[in-house]
């Protein structure tokens, strides 16, 4: 995400707060629906009700943090007419964002941005980085396990998997799971995944999808089968990389995604522990 888009983005949030007279910082819904790409309001009242389910899991009262007030709107012609609106503190507006629709940008920005609590434009970034890459790798595991599925509904049995998986870590690095784990300096017994960049996460669940799809649309029933469609994917994918400047065992590793991802909840409790709560 550019510097520019998140100055502006920043700068678009904060001017649409208001304050309470007890001094309580609070968003409107129907401001904050079209701030989070959202065009039509029974959509974004979805993603509300959602948000508010996760607030009662969460110990709190959806009172304290969501508010329903009316909004006067001009119709034309001078006439004017009330709709329903909700006041939301930072916390409602986080749980929204949360279950928003991560492909928006404008979402994705949200969800880091009411979490930290920060004006700091390079930390949103940043954080935003980290969100990402944990996602990916969440993303990647959950692809490798419905492959693992595939295998053992199709094959039969899938105590190979680790096998094809390695063959697919070779196919896309041109090197064994092995000598990447040494370049990289991890230690064996953890997974080569959980260091890899953003790009690789990605690129790496992109080959596995199309040969979860493959091994399904073509019926495959033998495990080399399989092996061998994921190596290809694998090769392809690398080659796609390769083309755009990108080669896979060149780039240097990530921090163990497993600790961005400790760190990034750690943040989240501690930026979300004394949450400000509209008076009853």
């Amino acid at each position: 995400m550019k510097n520019q888009l998140i100055h502006t983005l920043t700068n678009n949030f904060e001017g649409f707060a208001s304050l309470t007279e007890e001094g309580v910082e609070f968003w409107l819904a129907r401001d904050l629906q079209h701030l989070l790409g959202y065009g039509k309001w029974d959509n974004f009242k979805n993603v509300i009700s959602k948000a508010k389910t996760a607030c009662e899991l969460s110990k709190e009262e959806i009172a304290d943090h969501f508010a329903d007030v009316g909004k006067m709107v001009d119709i034309g012609s001078g006439a004017t007419k009330e709709i329903d609106d909700i006041m939301l503190t930072r916390y409602a507006c986080y749980l929204i964002a949360q279950n928003g629709d991560p492909r928006k940008q404008e979402i994705a920005f949200a969800q880091t941005y009411f979490a930290v609590q920060t004006r700091k434009a390079e930390l949103i970034e940043q954080k935003i980085l980290e969100y990402e890459r944990v996602q990916a790798r969440g993303k990647l595991a959950q692809t490798e396990k419905e492959l693992s599925k595939i295998i053992f509904e199709q094959t039969g049995g899938n105590k190979n998997f680790a096998i094809i998986r390695s063959k697919g870590d070779q196919a896309l690095f041109n090197r064994t799971t092995a000598q990447m784990k040494s370049q990289w300096d991890i230690k064996q017994n953890k997974p080569l995944a959980d260091f890899m960049p953003t790009i690789l996460l990605k690129a790496k669940d992109f080959a596995t999808e199309i040969t979860i799809f493959n091994a399904k649309d073509k019926n495959m029933k033998r495990e080399q089968q399989i092996s061998a469609e994921h190596i290809t994917n694998n090769k392809t994918v690398r080659n796609t990389l390769i083309q755009r400047g990108i080669t896979p065992e060149k780039l240097p590793p990530e921090e163990d995604v497993k600790k961005i991802e400790r760190k990034l909840k750690s943040d989240e409790k501690k930026s979300l522990k004394n949450k400000p709560k509209f008076n009853k």
